[in-house]
């Protein structure tokens, strides 16, 4: 069996990250996206603002390996500043395509950086084409460079208003002219983005966890369809879309965002827990020891250990320091994949009943490798819990999902998933159990608190491009055709 490691994993697209009117703008948007590179591992970028230019650095790779030199830093002169990570994908990358984007606009220079996925992109492409625009990437954050460019009028942020009307699917956006910060959320704030203050100057991030870093105080989050422009005078909040429900995405909870950042006032290490905590009530099983698949399994291993009171353990060594320059594309390196980033803890497994913890099974290839690995290190029955429902349908809205004939649970049984990966017991946590795990009753149907469309199918957006593009995952890292 071929076997790509990078292949079983959902990534999000993007981490974005601004300051207004602090002198170390540059270097504290630098640890910011550190923060911020589990969103991003592919590229980087950072565009300043010194009062009379703008300065821009956009590099392929991680951001400590390109933004830690003091002269790339020195470069990037002035008090404000906007950056954003970039996920890993095996799709085409190209500098061109690494954010911010920047364009001379009348009134001043614009740079913008966006996380998420516009699933009307390909469609106002084709049309700002066919009406004279001409793009320099294939990314869809760049029509919002050129919807705010073709708008008559004349404030900006007017513009930049009429420009986001017109988008559709999920985003959050930091935009940086010659005298604003502005930071939006789309109207059912699927994407994260949250408001802090350092030293007296504000900061939009998406996670909590970039402004732990560098010492600043969170605000609050930036509200589902909120426009804010930050200036000299102040932070100015909009809402153009009016009021609407809130439907942020589940997945920030279950994968996305780092165990240590708030989301929506919710600790997302204590939801984690929870979901845990809710799957040990649901699927209990006799094992001798709870067992995470590392990292991402952690804390709900732990909440699953104490709520079913059976004691908890490292049976999955992860090694964080395998390259990825360092999988080969040849069979032979692939089928040794899993061991270059896990290994067993033989003590802990051998003579052992285990249940392994994971968040989410996607395509299976991964589980297979890892209750094998179990058997292999002498575990007597192996037994698989996941944190979260079975993903039966894909992502449109900035997750990197296979379609949907490549999901594990869109195509089999769970009795077929069980034998597919090996295991001797497969559940996972229902619909209601992770609604309760994030603090609600039960999901409900007429009105859901969440985007949860790969469990449900239930996507709250038009997508507007699958009538013109085959359905599959809208990256921003493919070519547009």
């Amino acid at each position: 069996m071929m076997f790509d490691p990078l292949s079983d994993r959902l990534r999000e697209e993007c981490g974005v990250f601004g300051v207004f009117g602090h002198p170390q703008a540059a270097a504290i948007t630098a640890l910011g996206l550190h923060a911020l590179q589990h969103r991003g591992q592919e590229a980087a970028g950072i565009v300043t603002f010194d009062g009379a230019r703008f300065h821009s650095e956009r590099r392929m790779g991680l951001v400590g390996d390109n933004f830690s030199d003091h002269a790339v830093i020195d470069r990037l002169k002035g008090n404000a500043a906007i950056g954003h990570t970039r996920y890993s994908t095996t799709g085409e990358t190209i500098l061109r395509n690494v954010q911010p984007l920047f364009a001379e606009l009348d009134g001043g220079g614009f740079a913008v950086a966006h996380n998420g996925n516009i699933t009307n992109g390909l469609t106002l492409r084709r049309q700002l084409i066919r009406e004279g625009s001409i793009f320099q990437s294939t990314s869809d954050t760049e029509a919002i460079l050129h919807l705010v460019a073709r708008s008559k009028r004349p404030a900006f942020v007017d513009r930049f208003i009429e420009a986001i009307l017109e988008l559709e699917g999920a985003y959050s956006f930091v935009g940086l002219t010659n005298k604003k910060l502005v930071g939006a959320r789309d109207p059912l704030g699927i994407r994260p983005l949250v408001l802090g203050e350092l030293d007296g100057c504000y900061i939009l991030a998406s996670e909590t966890c970039a402004l732990d870093i560098i010492g600043a105080r969170f605000i609050r989050d930036i509200e589902n369809g909120e426009v804010v422009v930050i200036s000299e005078s102040g932070v100015e909040s909009l809402k153009p879309f009016g009021v609407r429900q809130a439907r942020p995405c589940i997945f920030e909870y279950v994968y996305f965002a780092r165990p240590d950042s708030v989301v929506h006032g919710r600790s997302v290490y204590e939801v984690r827990k929870r979901m845990g905590a809710q799957l040990a009530t649901e699927s209990p099983v006799k094992v001798d020891v709870v067992i995470p698949v590392p990292d991402s399994g952690v804390p709900a291993a732990l909440g699953y250990s104490q709520a079913a009171n059976i004691p908890y353990e490292l049976g999955i060594i992860r090694n964080h320091y395998v390259g990825r320059t360092f999988i080969q594309p040849t069979q032979s390196i692939r089928e040794f994949g899993v061991r270059l980033k896990h290994s067993a803890n033989r003590s802990v497994v051998a003579g052992k009943r285990i249940v392994l913890i994971d968040d989410s099974i996607v395509r299976g290839t991964t589980s297979i490798k890892i209750v094998q690995m179990m058997r292999d290190a002498g575990a007597t029955e192996v037994h698989f819990r996941i944190s979260s429902p079975p993903i039966l349908y894909p992502d449109y809205y900035g997750i990197d999902t296979p379609e949907r004939k490549n999901l594990l649970a869109a195509t089999h049984t769970l009795e077929e998933m069980r034998a597919f990966i090996g295991c001797d017991s497969l559940s996972f946590l229902s619909l209601d159990g992770i609604y309760r795990a994030v603090g609600e009753e039960a999901r409900d149907p007429d009105q859901p608190q969440f985007t949860d469309h790969c469990f449900t199918g239930d996507y709250p957006t038009g997508l507007t491009d699958l009538a013109v593009k085959s359905p599959k995952q809208l990256s921003l890292l493919a070519e547009a055709s």
